[in-house]
């Protein structure tokens, strides 16, 4: 029997508690991050390093999972931001507590392959989902060269079909080339083939008065020639000694005269003159309105460029996929690099769950998983117990009931025989009253 402790001086007197300094235990917090209990595990003390690592790995795969949604939002907004830091916070902090879940001790785990199946495959699901920003980011140069490239095509190829879908109208009839949709023909105000039908029948009719008019001439000329010829002769008149012209030159002359006027050539070439005159002026009209239409071209292909090049203005999450993908089809060492870095991503993703659940079951879990038997079975005991409690409880109270309800049938009996008593009593007195009385009667 050990002696009893002597009872310090200051016993009764009352001192000031000393504040414990604050230490923050980096370990512990780690371990939290695991799920374990801290007093079974202390239990087996050795097995806390492994537990600490656990979660050590468990914090990588969350600031992992952050750098990813880091990358994906700042991507997504197109410049660096810090509304950024708000889907970067809420992801880490959900796949910091998915990978605690995951990899928290569980009773009886050996004996569970479905739900071991089914942590992996949502470690798998959450690794490719955190994989693909961080690769986007690696090959982040290549794919904005891709895309600019893209980009780039694409204007050109856009120019170009502008250019070939609106061509000069030669005619009011222009037909749309081939291939020119609704995407590239372009609305114009006034184009110049309005008037080309117009300038073509006068060219035509033009031609064709010229060719007119050049043979009247060519043949007046003749003429003319032939009466200058003619009239350079004089004849003298024996009777008056003068010299006059010849009967050959009236004639020439009056068949110059005759020609002249029957085929209205001075009338065709003012007609001529006056059509030349027109076909110059719609010519010159047609010069403006083909640089007024080709400046109104050159604006509205430079919108249609605009506007394209405004629908450019940032590279989106799923056209940098898609660079990737292209570029990684034409090059093996690249398609291969690729999925070699996203499986190393999803690798890291899943390592927590595959450290605890390769890692074999250790002392800790087999003590989890007899203290949860032993609770299972004590609580399985305190569920009979207040079972056995309250059917006892529901006896007594029906034998109480019982004798309740015997009691007081046993007084309503004895009540019923006091009150027939008491009627047999009163009904035999006044029997005797009556026979008292008619007794008395009959001496009277």
């Amino acid at each position: 029997m050990s002696e009893p402790t002597a009872r310090p001086r200051n016993a009764g007197i009352h001192t000031p508690t000393t504040r414990r300094p604050f230490h923050f235990d980096a370990a512990r917090r780690l371990r939290t991050l695991t799920g374990v209990d801290e007093e079974l595990l202390a239990r087996v003390g050795y097995e806390r390093s492994k537990y600490t690592a656990l979660g050590g790995v468990v914090l990588g795969t969350s600031v992992i999972a952050a750098f990813s949604m880091w990358n994906f939002a700042t991507e997504a907004l197109g410049r660096v931001s810090a509304v950024a830091l708000v889907p970067t916070v809420i992801w880490m902090l959900f796949v910091l507590n998915l990978d605690r879940w995951l990899v928290t001790p569980q009773p009886n785990a050996r004996r569970r392959v479905g739900p071991l199946l089914t942590r992996l495959l949502i470690a798998v699901l959450l690794g490719a989902v955190i994989a693909e920003p961080l690769v986007l980011r690696v090959f982040q140069t290549a794919i904005e060269e891709h895309v600019a490239d893209e980009r780039t095509d694409t204007i050109d190829q856009l120019r170009t079909n502008l250019v070939r879908c609106n061509p000069v109208p030669s005619t009011t009839r222009t037909v749309t080339p081939e291939g020119c949709g609704k995407t590239y023909v372009l609305s114009f105000g006034k184009t110049p083939g309005e008037r080309a039908e117009e300038l073509a029948a006068l060219r035509s009719d033009a031609t064709v008065l010229q060719k007119r008019v050049d043979r009247d001439t060519g043949k007046l000329e003749r003429l003319d020639s032939e009466v200058r010829d003619e009239c350079r002769r004089l004849i003298r008149i024996a009777a008056t000694g003068l010299y006059q012209r010849t009967s050959e030159c009236l004639r020439l002359r009056a068949k110059a005269r005759e020609y002249r006027t029957t085929h209205r050539t001075e009338e065709n070439e003012r007609r001529l003159a006056r059509m030349n005159s027109r076909i110059s002026t719609i010519e010159a009209q047609q010069t403006a309105s083909r640089g007024a239409f080709l400046k109104a071209r050159a604006d509205g292909v430079e919108r249609r460029l605009e506007e394209e090049r405004a629908q450019q203005q940032e590279i989106g999450v799923l056209e940098r996929m898609r660079a990737l993908e292209e570029l990684a089809t034409g090059n093996p060492v690249l398609f291969v690099g690729i999925w070699l870095l996203r499986l190393l991503f999803v690798l890291l993703d899943v390592l927590p769950v595959l450290v605890k659940y390769l890692s074999g079951e250790s002392a800790y879990d087999r003590m989890l998983t007899s203290a949860s038997n032993s609770g299972v079975k004590i609580h399985d005991a305190e569920v009979r117990l207040a079972e056995r409690r309250a059917m006892a409880d529901l006896e007594m109270a029906q034998d109480a009931i019982e004798q309740e309800v015997r009691r007081h049938r046993a007084e309503s009996e004895a009540a019923a025989r006091e009150h027939a008593a008491a009627m047999n009593i009163r009904v035999r007195q006044a029997v005797n009253a009556l026979e008292d009385e008619i007794r008395r009667s009959s001496a009277v």
